[in-house]
């Protein structure tokens, strides 16, 4: 039996995106409930808030912004349905209702749904392990214009991926045009770039004397993190109520 899914989002770039790959499923999820604030095409049924839906859904797949999140969230536990987000952006309050949640209703959380980069997180931390204080770490992510958040979600990611195997202190620095000073060695420096219609590049450099290694994700669409997401959220319909993410799933 098919399950229904609501798409949070569901006329952007990436509910377009998961529209596609629900298309070329096998059926067992179907697009059933669309939320945009736009008016347009939708196999389903289309509102304009959460707060509106009155239609029956199985799961939500949510990449929005921090607000619209917060709202399908409660729409979710209204319904006792379970719901996957990649909204990046959350804050400390954001992401402490999202664990509570997790007592109710499961939930599956990942700034990044990509395959690709959750394997980048795991070679990033071998690296790490590995090199030591003898490299310096730098991130360095590019993202399309229309991008608002930076650094993006996968960037921090990977820069706590580094500083929870680190030994000793660890300090973000997010480009350097207002410091005058030397790098030091607790630094983790992060880059963003923005232009054009890049789907997503992070690339992590550790650099050292007289040599460099580089470990860098591209995503060449947003089909990639949409395949992602679809793959969540069949896994979810099958857990307990829980806070979940990638790992949960690649089994890293």
């Amino acid at each position: 039996m098919s399950k229904r899914v609501l798409i949070n989002g569901a006329l952007g770039h990436m509910g377009q995106a998961i529209l596609s790959v629900l298309a070329a499923g096998d059926g067992y999820l179907t697009p059933a409930v669309g939320i945009d604030l736009q008016e347009g095409a939708f196999p389903g049924k289309l509102y304009a808030a959460a707060a509106e839906v009155d239609a029956p859904f199985d799961v939500a797949i949510d990449f929005s912004r921090p607000g619209a999140t917060m709202a399908v969230l409660d729409l979710c536990l209204r319904e006792k349905k379970p719901l996957v987000t990649g909204t990046t952006g959350l804050g400390e309050e954001e992401m402490a209702r999202l664990q509570e949640a997790a007592k109710v209703i499961p939930v599956f959380y990942s700034r990044n749904m990509s395959l690709g980069v959750n394997l980048q997180l795991a070679l990033v931390q071998a690296a790490t392990r590995v090199l030591g204080d003898a490299f310096d770490p730098e991130i360095v992510e590019i993202h399309h214009n229309l991008k608002v958040d930076a650094p993006s979600g996968t960037a921090l990611m990977l820069a706590e991926a580094i500083e929870a195997v680190r030994t000793g202190e660890s300090e973000l620095v997010f480009g350097r045009h207002e410091s005058n000073k030397r790098r030091t060695k607790a630094e983790i420096g992060i880059h963003s770039l923005r232009g054009g219609n890049k789907a997503g590049e992070h690339a992590v450099y550790f650099l050292g004397n007289d040599e460099e290694l580089i470990i860098t994700h591209r995503a060449g669409s947003k089909r990639v993190f949409a395949e992602g997401a679809v793959k969540a959220a069949t896994f979810l319909l099958q857990q307990k109520v829980g806070f979940y993410t990638m790992k949960d799933i690649i089994h890293m």
